[in-house]
C-alpha cells in the first residue's frame, strides 16, 4: 500500500500546469557570465571586441581593406564626468566603413539572439555562433537600459537609416523605438553606439590590449582609438591587400555524427542515396559513393528518406571505416608567416623574430590550420638603457627581476585575440608542454619559460572547438595540440640557433677585447727591437685589424648590436624565416644607401721584422709543406683555402710563463694523476 499523501504536495495536473518554454534570451538575461559578461571590466572589453569583430568581418567578405574607429567615453550622471578609472558608465562607438547593412536586417541582427549569417556554414569566420552584438545590446539593456544605436549606410545613393532597438527577452525578437532615414557624412559604412555599465582599466586584459593584439594578428587593419582619456592611438595598416578569400566547404563525412547523418537522410533533396552522398559532402566523389554503397549492402538507388534503424546505422559505420581524402584546406584564409612578422615587429621590440605557419590539419573532420610566432629580446634601444643603469649587489641566491621575467602568451582564433581562461586552453597547455630548455631558455617545470619573450599562436579553422559560448578558450584536442606543439618547436629551434650564434659572439669579443690590451706592450717591444725606426701607429692600426678580423669582424658587431646599425639595410633586430632569410620584412633603407655592395676589408702587410715574438713553446702552428695534389685541388677552392689561413694564423698575446709557475703546474698535474691512480 503506497505512503499517504501530504495535502501541501502539488498533484501532477498542478505541475504539469507549470512547464512552459524558455526563451534563449530569456536563459542568457540569467546566465549572462557565459557569454563573457562576468564583471564590468569584462564585459566592457566583450563589448568592444563583439563590435569590432562584426566590421572586420563584413569588410573582409565584402572586400574593402577594413578601417575602424573604436571610442570609449564616460557618461556622467548629472554632474562632472569623473576620471576614467573611477567611472562606471561608459558609451562604447565603433565605426566601419564596410558595406554596410541593408534596412530590413537592421533589427534581428542586434537584436535578436542566434540570428545571423555564420552558423550553418563552413567557412573561416571571426563569428560563428550569431550571438555576439546582440548579446552586447542585451547587456546594455539590462545595466543602463539603453537601446542600442545602429546608423547604416549601403551606398552613396542611398539614404543612411538610424534605428533604436532592443530585446524582447519573452519572444526573442526586437523591439523598435526609432527608425528613421539621416544624413551621414560617411558614404558607407555602419556605426554602432552602445551605453552600458563597465570599468576601464590599463594592462592586461583591456581593451588597450585587446586593440593592440588584433593589430598584431590583422596587419592589414587600420585601427584608430580614442580612448577615455581624450588620446588618439592610431595602428596603421603595414600590408596594403587582404587576405585571400577562403571559400565555403561542405562538411566532411568524418566529421558528422549518427543523429547528424539522419537529420541529413530526411532533409536532402537527392532522389538516390548515391547522389546524397556526393552531393552533401566534401570529398565524396560518384564512384567512391558507389564503393560505400556496396560495402554497406545497400542500394545505390535507396530513397535516402527510407533509410533508417539497422540499415542508417551500417551505412554510418562504413563511412567512418572508409578510407576518404582529408577536406580541402581554401576553406581557411592563415595569417601568413611574412603577415605575423610584420605584426609582430610593428607591436612588439625584440631582437629576434620568427614565425611559423603548419601544414593544413583535421579534427573531427574539420581543416584547421596552427601558425606560431615568436618575439625575443628588449630591442637595442631597452638593451642599451639597461646597461647604462647601474644594478644594486646581489645577496646569496637572489635574482634581478629581469632575471624571473616569464614569457607572455598571445592566443588567438580565427584572427581574434583570446585574453581571458588562459589557462584552460590547449594553446597554453601546449606551450607548457615544449620543453624550452633544449632551444637555451630556462624553464622551471610545469611553468612557462623564463625571459623577454612574447610566443604568437593562431589558431586557423572553419569551426573553432571553444570551450564556452564566451568565446575565450580552445578545447584540448589531441590533433590541434600536437599541432601547436609541433609549430611551437619549429620556432624554439630557430630561437637556439640564434641564441647559439649570439653567445658565440659574445665569446669572440671578449676575445677582441684581450688581443686589444696587449697591442700597445706589443707595438713598444716591437719598436725597441727595430731601435725605435718602426712606425708605430701603422704597426697598432694593422695588429687592431688582425684582432678585428680573428674575432668576426663586423659581423660580431651586428649580432651584438655594439654598432647601433646591425645588418645593412635592415632593421636593428634579426629577422628569421622558414628559408634562413634574414629580414623578411626589411625597413628599405635612406636614398642614396647602397645595400647590396659588400663592403671590403683590406689589411696591410706587416713587414717581418715588425711581426709580434711568439711566446717559448708556440711551435705547432707552424706552416707545414703540403703535397702538389691538395695545393691543386685548394686552387679550384679559394674559399676553404682563406678559412684555412684563417684557422693556421693565430695571435698570442700572452705573456709567458714563468719557471716557478710551470713547476707549480707540472706538480699539480702529477698529484691529480697519482689521485686518479
Amino acid at each position: 500500500m503506497p505512503p499517504p499523501v501530504p495535502k501541501a504536495s502539488l498533484s501532477a495536473a498542478e505541475m504539469g500546469a507549470r512547464q512552459r518554454e524558455i526563451s534563449v534570451s530569456e536563459f542568457f538575461t540569467k546566465n549572462r557570465h557565459l557569454l563573457g559578461f562576468d564583471n564590468p571590466r569584462k564585459a566592457l572589453l566583450t563589448c568592444v571586441k563583439e563590435a569590432v569583430d562584426n566590421a572586420l568581418d563584413a569588410c573582409e567578405e565584402a572586400g574593402i581593406l577594413p578601417e575602424v574607429v573604436v571610442k570609449l567615453e564616460v557618461v556622467a550622471n548629472g554632474g562632472a564626468p569623473p576620471p576614467p578609472s573611477q567611472a562606471n558608465r561608459f558609451r562604447i562607438t565603433v565605426i566601419d566603413y564596410g558595406p554596410g547593412i541593408v534596412r530590413q536586417q537592421i533589427p534581428p541582427i542586434f537584436a535578436k539572439l542566434l540570428y545571423g549569417s555564420k552558423f550553418h556554414r563552413l567557412r573561416m569566420s571571426r563569428g560563428q555562433q550569431g550571438i555576439g552584438i546582440s548579446a552586447a545590446g542585451m547587456y546594455a539593456q539590462l545595466t543602463t537600459g539603453k537601446p542600442v544605436q545602429i546608423i547604416s549606410r549601403t551606398s552613396a545613393k542611398s539614404p543612411a537609416h538610424y534605428f533604436e532597438v532592443q530585446i524582447d527577452t519573452k519572444k526573442n525578437e526586437p523591439r523598435i523605438f526609432e527608425n528613421k532615414k539621416i544624413d551621414w557624412e560617411n558614404h558607407r559604412g555602419t556605426q554602432v553606439t552602445l551605453e552600458i555599465e563597465g570599468r576601464y582599466q590599463k594592462g592586461r586584459a583591456s581593451v588597450d590590449e585587446y586593440l593592440e593584439q588584433v593589430a598584431i594578428a590583422n596587419p592589414h587593419v587600420k585601427l584608430v582609438y580614442h580612448t577615455p582619456e581624450g588620446e588618439i592611438k592610431e595602428y596603421p595598416r603595414t600590408i596594403e591587400e587582404l587576405p585571400p578569400q577562403p571559400r565555403e566547404i561542405k562538411p566532411h563525412p568524418y566529421g558528422i555524427e549518427f543523429g547528424m547523418l539522419l537529420k541529413m537522410l530526411h532533409d536532402t533533396k537527392s532522389h538516390w542515396l548515391s547522389g546524397f552522398l556526393s552531393s552533401e559532402f566534401s570529398r565524396v566523389s560518384a564512384n567512391l559513393a558507389q564503393e560505400i554503397c556496396k560495402a554497406a549492402k545497400i542500394a545505390p538507388d535507396t530513397r535516402p528518406r527510407n533509410l533508417h534503424g539497422a540499415a542508417a546505422e551500417a551505412l554510418y559505420k562504413t563511412i567512418q571505416s572508409t578510407k576518404i581524402m582529408a577536406p580541402p584546406s581554401n576553406c581557411i584564409s592563415p595569417i601568413g608567416e611574412k603577415a605575423i612578422l610584420h605584426g609582430l615587429y610593428k607591436q612588439i621590440k625584440g631582437d629576434f623574430y620568427t614565425a611559423v605557419t603548419r601544414p593544413p590539419a583535421v579534427y573531427r573532420g574539420n581543416p584547421f590550420v596552427i601558425e606560431a610566432g615568436l618575439a625575443f629580446g628588449k630591442g637595442p634601444e631597452q638593451a642599451a638603457e639597461k646597461a647604462e643603469e647601474p644594478k644594486a649587489p646581489l645577496a646569496e641566491g637572489e635574482q634581478h627581476d629581469d632575471d624571473n621575467e616569464l614569457a607572455r602568451v598571445i592566443r588567438y582564433a580565427n584572427r581574434v585575440p583570446l585574453l581571458y581562461q588562459q589557462s584552460g586552453c590547449a594553446t597554453f597547455k601546449a606551450v607548457l608542454d615544449t620543453t624550452w630548455r633544449n632551444y637555451g631558455v630556462s624553464q622551471s617545470r610545469g611553468a612557462l619559460p623564463a625571459g623577454p619573450m612574447v610566443i604568437f599562436v593562431h589558431m586557423a579553422s572553419v569551426w573553432v572547438p571553444f570551450t564556452s559560448e564566451s568565446k575565450e578558450a580552445i578545447a584540448d584536442y589531441d590533433e590541434i595540440r600536437k599541432e601547436i606543439r609541433l609549430a611551437l618547436q619549429e620556432c624554439g629551434r630557430r630561437l637556439g640557433v640564434f641564441l647559439r650564434r649570439r653567445e658565440h659572439a659574445k665569446s669572440e669579443f671578449r676575445r677582441r677585447n684581450i688581443f686589444e690590451l696587449y697591442i700597445e706592450e706589443v707595438v713598444e717591444a716591437c719598436a725597441r727591437l727595430k731601435g725605435g725606426k718602426l712606425a708605430k701607429e701603422k704597426l697598432k692600426n694593422q695588429l687592431q685589424k688582425i684582432a678585428m678580423k680573428r674575432t668576426g669582424g663586423q659581423k660580431t658587431d651586428e649580432i651584438l648590436g655594439n654598432d647601433g646599425s646591425g645588418p645593412e639595410g635592415l632593421p636593428d633586430s634579426i629577422i628569421v624565416t622558414a628559408e634562413g632569410v634574414e629580414g623578411e620584412a626589411p625597413i628599405l633603407p635612406s636614398e642614396g644607401q647602397d645595400i647590396g655592395a659588400p663592403s671590403e676589408e683590406r689589411l696591410l702587410d706587416v713587414e717581418p721584422s715588425a711581426a709580434p715574438a711568439r711566446p717559448k713553446g708556440k711551435t705547432k702552428s707552424a706552416k707545414v709543406p703540403r703535397p702538389a695534389k691538395t695545393k691543386a685541388r685548394d686552387k679550384k677552392n679559394p674559399a676553404k683555402v682563406q678559412a684555412q689561413s684563417d684557422r693556421q694564423m693565430t695571435l698570442s698575446f700572452e705573456k709567458p710563463e714563468s719557471a716557478a709557475q710551470q713547476e707549480q703546474k707540472t706538480g699539480k698535474t702529477h698529484g691529480a694523476k697519482k689521485a686518479k691512480k
